[in-house]
């Protein structure tokens, strides 16, 4: 038998066995045999307008015809238009766009300018978060994918997070919470003394380990001990931007403002790879008369500038944003919180928007995990099983070690979220 002719992410090459898919519209996807499914993870996260959207498609195509691509070093009108749509829509009143390829690389830029600009090599990292596969991206990142990569995070030093349900801090409230975990911080910049720390690196919500939605005061908890230590702020909104928290960026639900913002997904709806750096006043003006030490030959790639400007434009036209705030209160949580009542394996319900977990027990009173807090490969049999399950009902999941995600673009229909959100409940009931 021909071997794959493709090299796999993140599993064994001799077990993958990928579903091949011919064609998309909305928020489902299908293949050549007849099947078809809700695609509720938004591909990984970023589809926020769903398959093919026109007036993306439209723009790509516009642009290519005009002008494929160009180096950074050009001056390229949709480049920048694309950058003044970021800068319109981010947190606070930021000065500057670094384009990247993706959210990895965003993350290694803004390490990158963090060190330079404070000279100070540490990055405070939270265990239970993931900031992207390249060198320096996994190796901030706090979750088993990081197991497999030795020598990455040189200079990382680590903190529990928030987590009211599997608490750390023996919290019983979400204000405990809160405290304790802003005193642990705080504690752990003492032991590591703050002048020797350059950012602390956020998930404002947290995305693939869990959708961990933080107690209100936490992230000014953050903001206010950085700024005391003259610490900079890196908020990781590669999952959480462009509205599917039910806000621009999850940052604006509480007001928060960071030094750098990280971004990818969701600003284009990965029609074309890209990603970037929100680039604040600090960093604006260290760099001024000073050049930066870092570059891509793809910075502002004119097509993926074009799908930007497109994209902003439909979320700004068809409100998208406050649509998915609409859809989370009216809709997914109240369907949530009556599927945890009523199916036992469900510990807890959590999410912002159109970003949702739904964590799973094998006993609620002790609070055991479904599956394990386990390594990257493939998804513990019992979750497998589920998502099988969810798959024959017609609707497509993420799962990641106990929990099942929900994460459906920001354009489906409202009667198709219902019966999506029906068929998860009938496939954990099950």
């Amino acid at each position: 038998m021909a071997s794959d002719p493709v090299f796999h992410p993140w599993v064994a090459q001799a077990k993958v066995a990928p579903v091949a898919i011919t064609g998309g519209a909305g928020a489902w996807f299908w293949n050549d045999d007849g099947d078809r499914w809700l695609d509720l993870h938004s591909q990984l996260g970023n589809l926020h307008l769903g398959h093919q959207h026109p007036a993306v498609v439209a723009a790509i195509a516009e642009q290519a015809a005009l002008l494929c691509t160009a180096a950074p070093s050009f001056g390229v009108a949709v480049r920048d238009d694309a950058a003044r749509m970021i800068l319109d829509v981010a947190p606070g009143e930021p000065r500057s766009v670094l384009f990247t390829n993706g959210g990895a690389d965003a993350v290694e830029h803004a390490i990158r300018m963090a060190r330079t600009v404070t000279g100070r090599p540490k990055i405070l990292a939270a265990h239970r978060s993931y900031h992207g596969a390249t060198e320096g991206a996994i190796g901030v990142t706090g979750d088993p994918r990081r197991w497999a990569v030795p020598g990455a995070g040189s200079a990382t030093v680590r903190f529990l997070g928030h987590y009211l349900y599997r608490t750390e801090f023996h919290a019983t409230s979400e204000e405990q919470e809160r405290d304790r975990a802003l005193e642990h911080l705080s504690r752990l910049l003492d032991y590591e003394g703050p002048h020797t720390v350059a950012a602390i690196i956020i998930e404002p919500i947290v995305g693939s380990n869990g959708v961990l939605v933080p107690p209100d005061g936490y992230l000014a908890g953050v903001r206010a001990l950085c700024d005391r230590h003259e610490i900079l702020l890196i908020a990781d909104e590669v999952m959480t931007g462009f509205g599917r928290c039910g806000a621009w960026f999850a940052c604006d639900l509480w007001d928060v403002v960071p030094d750098l913002l990280t971004f990818a997904k969701g600003v284009n709806s990965g029609y074309v790879p890209v990603g970037g750096v929100v680039v604040g006043d600090r960093v604006a003006d260290y760099f001024a008369e000073r050049p930066y030490p870092g570059g891509l030959t793809y910075s502002g790639h004119p097509l993926a500038c074009a799908s930007i400007v497109a994209s902003i434009g439909v979320l700004r036209t068809d409100r998208l944003v406050e649509r998915a705030a609409d859809l989370g209160d009216r809709v997914v949580r109240p369907m949530l919180d009556k599927l945890a009542e009523r199916v036992p394996i469900v510990g807890e319900v959590r999410g912002a928007g159109l970003a949702w977990a739904i964590e799973l027990v094998a006993d609620r009173e002790t609070r055991e995990p479904l599956a394990p807090y386990a390594a990257p490969g493939q998804p513990h049999p019992r979750m497998t099983e589920i998502l099988h399950s969810c798959r024959a009902q017609g609707v497509w999941p993420f799962v990641a070690a106990n929990r099942v995600h929900l994460f459906p673009p920001l354009v489906t229909a409202e009667d198709d979220l219902r019966a999506a959100i029906a068929a998860v409940g009938a496939a954990l009931a099950d």
